[in-house]
């Protein structure tokens, strides 16, 4: 199979799925005083903590949040000897912070060196192991190949050099060890595709995984299922991430995050019986709830019916949820959703509602929710209708004793005709009105 195909020319520019920074800022920035940055930076490793730090940069709309992210983003990123984030983080820096943060040409030029050096060595080991026909050390060889380009930035390439060692893999251990590589490239690659795709090639391999690989696999198999749309999806694999996870994927997800976008994409797609039994009942998962207390009572507050109070802690979460890398592009959608499944399940029980009421537990004007309930009864949610000068909103509920009758009579019918064409055969049967086979050869006069 060719590697190059692999990976698409859109990613290998794009690079992180915005990770890279080639995204634009949002228009309308998001005020954040209220961030800690080291803290939620603290919560992550590798090349993740620099791209989040430099996303929350480019949206947080705040100087010195801003300027702060930089500032951690640069120093990481000069300690990991990233050229690739390093410049990044100093062109966005653009000179107003102190002097060594400003862009150091001597020491870029040194890293390469040294980078270049370093990988015309691995390449001259890998030219060995490949003359003398040793699979194992091939595979390592091209591991080592592709760590070099992961931790340099060239993610393209450690994606081909991690995919190459599967021609090499001999053990199961060696397969699962190549698609969590993969897995964490593709996943700041934005080819979410491969991720899903891998994650289902590592749990079948025919050994028994360990509990932190089953963690981690559940957790890129939600982020991948999230990041393209499939929101029930998503929510079922971080539900089954096992607490095992811990602070032990760092580089790609924190369990707090677990928390969050579990919860987010169970509100929203789940319904009541299922939030009960694999949110709130789920003990795995509490122990994630319980590093985000404001996500746990929304939760509970939702299934409770609180829906006011629900929402006003999403409110209070949103700005900062919007400065996180992964969610901020399906945030809107997910809370339209949770607030449409709110109203919903608000009008189940009652034959009629006072649009005013309704209003103030939603925390809403009266001509908001008005628009709000018309569009769910264009979208068949709600089988309503709105009295628009009274301001109340009439259930249409079927009439149970009409259609039992109905049930009745058609179940009445179809045992009369049944019994109808029993009766028919027995009588032909008796009288020996049934069509017997012709002995021997039939012949026919032309």
């Amino acid at each position: 199979m060719d590697v190059e195909c692999e990976v698409s020319a859109a990613a290998a520019a794009a690079v992180t799925n915005g990770l890279g920074g080639g995204g634009q800022p949002s228009a309308a920035p998001v005020a954040a005083e209220q961030l800690d940055v080291e803290a939620y930076a603290a919560q992550y490793s590798g090349r993740t903590r620099v791209a989040r730090l430099i996303f929350i940069s480019e949206r947080c709309g705040v100087e010195a949040v801003e300027l702060e992210a930089l500032r951690m983003a640069h120093d990481e990123a000069r300690a990991r000897e990233d050229t690739t984030l390093y410049l990044e983080a100093v062109a966005k820096i653009n000179g107003r912070l102190a002097p060594r943060y400003r862009h150091d040409q001597a020491w870029v030029d040194s890293v390469n060196r040294r980078a270049e050096q370093r990988k015309e060595k691995l390449e001259t080991e890998l030219n060995g192991y490949r003359t003398n026909l040793i699979k194992e050390s091939i595979r390592m060889g091209y591991n080592d190949i592709g760590d070099f380009f992961y931790g340099h930035g060239h993610l393209s390439e450690a994606f081909k050099s991690y995919i190459r060692t599967r021609d090499y893999c001999t053990t199961s251990k060696h397969i699962v060890q190549m698609c969590m590589h993969v897995i964490l490239v593709s996943i700041e690659l934005g080819q979410f595709a491969h991720v899903i795709n891998y994650v289902s090639k590592a749990e079948q391999t025919p050994d028994t995984l360990d509990a932190v690989i089953v963690a981690k696999l559940r957790a890129a198999a939600g982020l991948a299922n999230l990041e393209t749309k499939k929101y029930k999806l998503a929510a079922r694999k971080f539900l089954e991430t096992g607490p095992e996870l811990g602070s032990n994927y760092s580089e790609v997800i924190a369990p707090q995050d677990v928390a969050v976008y579990g919860a987010l994409c169970a509100l929203a797609s789940f319904d009541r019986s299922e939030l009960k039994s694999k949110v709130i009942d789920n003990i795995n998962f509490r122990n994630f709830l319980e590093l985000v207390p404001e996500v746990r009572e929304l939760v509970n507050d939702f299934y409770a019916s609180r829906y006011g109070s629900c929402l006003e802690h999403l409110e209070k979460l949103k700005p900062n949820l919007l400065l996180d890398i992964h969610l901020r592009e399906h945030l809107e959608t997910l809370y339209n959703d949770i607030r449409h499944k709110a109203i919903v399940q608000y009008t189940i029980p009652f034959i009629s509602v006072d649009l005013n009421t309704m209003a103030s537990a939603f925390k809403s004007s009266v001509s908001m929710l008005e628009k709000e309930l018309a569009a769910l009864i264009t979208e068949n949610k709600i089988q309503a209708r709105i009295d628009s000068h009274n301001k109340i909103l009439y259930a249409r509920h079927a009439d149970q004793r009409n259609a039992t009758f109905q049930r009745a009579l058609q179940t009445g019918n179809e045992f009369e005709r049944d019994i109808k064409a029993m009766l028919l055969r027995a009588n032909i049967i008796k009288h020996d009105f049934t069509q017997k086979n012709w002995p021997g050869p039939r012949k026919m006069n032309l």
